[in-house]
């Protein structure tokens, strides 16, 4: 049953309008990522879905009587109340029934027998109302979260903005919505908790619509992708990474229609304007009609063609020594915690260094004693080598005076440029217009961070720090800034929680964990690899310790508590008068069988409909070949037809990436299954 409606919805401010014509639906189940632009409006869209505004036309529905759960941006919670009160929020009978239980344990420490039967009415009503349960689920959130069991009684008004986001985050988790909006839900995560949240929502039986620049995550939750344009919305049934190749084919087919229509048309004007007045004026008339009931093919709108303008170069900057920075016993402490001791580091020139680790482990401390940025307080020594220009990003942008216009911004770095080179220069990071003569404190969080960048480029470096860097950028300025520092000659250190752009960018890897730092050398992709063999080997480890701790006759996985009772059955001497198990009853082996023969039942129709989804394939492959085969034939000036096979050759090629995403999701089934020690016996 369709959860969310949205038909032909348009939204704009005056004669600015954002994007019309917006139509799609959700089911349960269906997880699409709205992507754009900054800017382009998807927050805009993900309230009117949320019916916190309306559209200037078309319509929204959400299914009568669904829950509607939407983590915003903006952190937006009432100061009032515990932790834990915040996440039972969404539930105001399990909250009102947790209030007056606190109040009755209280009032019972009179020992008044009026009081203790108060506290035993309290509590049955807090447990008819579902609240240990509750209260369980936000727990197990909250830990996830980065909250621990103390922390459900701090006051919300105690939080920092990034523990109100994630705050935000959870209690919308908590409340299990039909319908789940999430609005940069990856923002002041940590790479550990963005990955349980994909695992989390990637299992959620809800519809959800998500807005990320997070392209790792959005391919890990996400298995359909809208784009958002001014004119246009386009809809594809597959994950982010594969969206972005099909969209490129598309374009590039559609644009070579659009360009096949224009010269056409521009032949046709040209033979009416010669033959109009001549032997073949009725022939020229002829072809004017048949343009004027022509249907205009419009060039397609590529909503990231403006994005990607953004040009991040770095200047030449001289040649540093072989050794960068040489630190040694490097240590900090944050009032009462130590968050690392007696680190040693040496860089050479043109590594690039990713610094990761959960919140508050201590990354951005490291970065600032390595840039020579750390309190007097701190430990250690940092050498450095020799001809170094440095530059340093702040997640903070701390570097930007809310006062100043981007002009002034640019002009207290290079002094030197006049304002019309000012704006040349600022055109390459997307301010156009009145943009530079805007005042930094009204910059959105994408602006900002464009601006710093575009600060920090202007002089020629050889060794950056960067913190965040890619924090409110949208995707393609986060792909330039990765290819840019990919190919920067110089010497990086950088602290990021975008897993794709450390998988671009590193060379070296640091892991900042319970007040220890290892060194990987090798980049993020490697680590991530190297971590997960290791975490495999401690799991495998622990199991075999705790199977081996068991009593022989209590273990029982996959077939070893058989095989222990057969163990102890033949080594261990048996009393006289103990008797052998009785063997299992008719009813029992019965039903095992029938189990059995269901689930071969269930596997022989998966491997059905994959043989059947494999000819689909095949035939669609076929013919989508030979429709494009045909689109690429002249047609003649028969629009109609064009638009016609067109429009068949998109929906055909919809119906057979959903065919291939249904059989690879079979097929990978089907492969556990064989893989498994009951498959192998089916």
């Amino acid at each position: 049953m369709t959860v969310l409606q949205v038909a032909d919805v348009g939204f704009g401010y005056g004669a600015d309008r954002l994007f019309q014509g917006v139509t799609f639906s959700l089911e349960p189940g269906q997880r699409a990522a709205l992507v754009a632009p900054n800017g382009a409006g998807k927050s805009t869209l993900l309230c009117l879905v949320g019916r916190e505004i309306v559209p200037d036309q078309g319509t929204v529905v959400v299914r009568r009587g669904a829950r509607l759960g939407f983590s915003r941006q903006s952190h937006e919670l009432a100061p009032e109340g515990s932790v834990l009160d915040a996440f039972l929020s969404g539930f105001g009978e399990v909250l009102r029934a947790r209030h007056a239980l606190t109040e009755a344990q209280h009032a019972a420490a009179s020992g008044s027998d009026e009081a203790l039967a108060r506290l035993a009415k309290a509590g049955d009503e807090y447990h008819l109302a579902g609240g240990d349960d509750l209260e369980r689920r936000v727990e197990i959130i909250a830990g996830h979260l980065g909250f621990r069991p103390v922390d459900m009684d701090r006051p919300v008004a105690s939080l920092s903005g990034g523990e109100r986001g994630r705050l935000n985050l959870g209690v919308t988790l908590a409340q299990e919505p039909e319908l789940l909006l999430l609005d940069e839900p990856t923002n002041h995560l940590d790479l550990d908790t963005i990955d349980w949240l994909a695992r989390y929502v990637a299992g959620l039986s809800c519809a959800v619509l998500c807005v990320s620049h997070d392209r790792a995550f959005l391919d890990a939750t996400c298995t359909e992708t809208m784009e958002l344009g001014r004119k246009s919305f386009r809809s594809y049934p597959l994950k982010y990474s594969d969206y972005s190749v099909a969209r490129a084919e598309d374009l590039a087919r559609e644009r070579e229609i659009a360009a096949r229509q224009e010269a056409f048309v521009a032949k046709t004007e040209d033979f009416i304007r010669k033959n109009i007045a001549g032997q073949k004026t009725k022939q020229a008339q002829s072809r004017r009609k048949m343009l004027d009931k022509l249907e205009t093919v419009e060039r397609p709108e590529d909503i990231w063609a403006v994005a990607e303008k953004v040009r991040f170069r770095f200047a030449p900057a001289p040649r540093t020594g072989d050794i960068v920075i040489d630190a040694k016993g490097l240590g900090a402490k944050r009032g009462d915690r130590q968050l690392f001791a007696g680190f040693d580091l040496l860089v050479r020139r043109g590594e690039r260094i990713g610094v990761v680790g959960a919140n508050g482990s201590g990354k951005t401390t490291l970065l600032k004693l390595l840039a020579g940025r750390g309190l007097p307080e701190d430990e250690g020594a940092v050498r450095r080598g020799t001809n170094l220009a440095e530059g340093y990003f702040d997640q903070h942008l701390g570097s930007l005076d809310p006062s100043r216009t981007a002009i002034e911004e640019i002009r207290s770095v290079r002094a030197d440029l006049n304002a019309d080179a000012v704006r040349q220069y600022l055109a390459r990071f997307r301010f156009w217009g009145d943009d530079p003569l805007r005042r930094v404190s009204g910059f959105s969080g994408g602006e900002r961070s464009r601006l710093a960048l575009a600060k920090l480029l202007l002089e020629p470096l050889n060794l950056l720090f960067l913190d965040e860097p890619t924090n409110h950028l949208d995707i393609p300025a986060a792909e330039i800034l990765e290819e840019a520092l990919a190919g920067f000659e110089g010497t990086v250190v950088l602290v990021s929680h975008d897993r794709r752009f450390l998988e671009g960018v590193t060379t070296r890897t640091i892991s900042v964990k319970d007040g220890a730092i290892d060194v990987h050398n090798g980049g993020f992709a490697d680590f991530c690899a190297t971590a997960a063999r290791a975490e495999q080997t401690r799991e495998t480890k622990a199991r075999e310790a705790e199977a081996e701790a068991q009593p022989v006759s209590s273990r029982d996985d996959g077939g070893r508590r058989e095989r222990s009772v057969r163990r102890s059955a033949s080594t261990v001497p048996r009393a006289p008068d103990a008797k052998v198990a009785a063997p299992e009853d008719p009813a029992t082996r019965r039903r095992a069988f029938e189990a059995d023969k269901a689930t071969a039942r269930a596997l022989d129709k998966k491997k059905k409909r994959v043989k059947e989804l494999e000819a689909v394939i095949a035939d669609g492959e076929t013919a989508l070949a030979a429709m494009r085969e045909e689109l690429k034939q002249d047609h003649g000036g028969d629009w109609t037809k064009l638009s016609k096979l067109t429009a068949k050759e998109q929906d055909l090629a919809e119906r057979v990436d959903a065919a291939m995403t249904e059989w690879m999701g079979l097929s990978e089934e089907l492969a556990g299954a064989d893989a498994s020690p009951e498959g192998s016996r089916a």
